[in-house]
């Protein structure tokens, strides 16, 4: 498989996670997710789950299953974040290994192309879901409004780097 085919995620949302709605997970036949935390699910510098991310959460767990895989190595913020959600977790996932993601998946109990990586970062969440096998969805990074001025240089040479091999990184519907 090719770098740009490695980097190329199944589906690109173009928003924050919390617009992945139940409808487009019935239209990819998605039955479980495994979930990036920082910046896909928190801001870098939250120590707790939004309201609106809370409601999300409520109201697509009954529809599927959900893991969160953070490269994080905080049990402390990752485990505070997961039990606010009532979600079993994985910190130190080290994505792109495909390890941890597995665990994920294998706990699911279901094949690996009906579960998808998501996250906000094309070199570690959707180059580790397509290793596996696994549908892959880019959101939009959840970002601090105190910090939302700040670029983001590694996402933006992560990017260039994909294009520059091939992926293409416009939304679908």
């Amino acid at each position: 498989m090719t770098w740009g085919k490695l980097l190329q995620p199944d589906l690109v949302l173009g928003d924050s996670i919390v617009n992945l709605t139940a409808d487009i997970l019935e239209k990819y036949q998605i039955k479980g997710l495994v979930l990036d935390v920082d910046e896909t699910l928190v801001p870098m510098t939250a120590m707790n789950a939004s309201p609106e991310l809370s409601l999300w959460v409520a109201e697509i767990k009954p529809l599927v299953s959900l893991w969160l895989a953070s490269n994080n190595l905080s049990e402390t913020r990752i485990g505070r974040i997961a039990e606010s959600l009532n979600l079993p977790y994985i910190t130190g996932a080290a994505k792109p290994s495909r390890r941890k993601l597995r665990k994920a998946v294998t706990a699911m109990n279901l094949p690996m192309e009906q579960v998808a990586m998501v996250g906000d970062r094309l070199f570690t969440d959707v180059l580790a879901g397509n290793r596996l096998g696994m549908f892959t969805i880019l959101v939009e990074p959840m970002i601090d409004a105190g910090y939302a001025v700040r670029k983001y240089p590694v996402r933006s040479f992560e990017v260039w780097v994909s294009q520059a091999l091939g992926a293409s990184l416009k939304t679908k519907d």
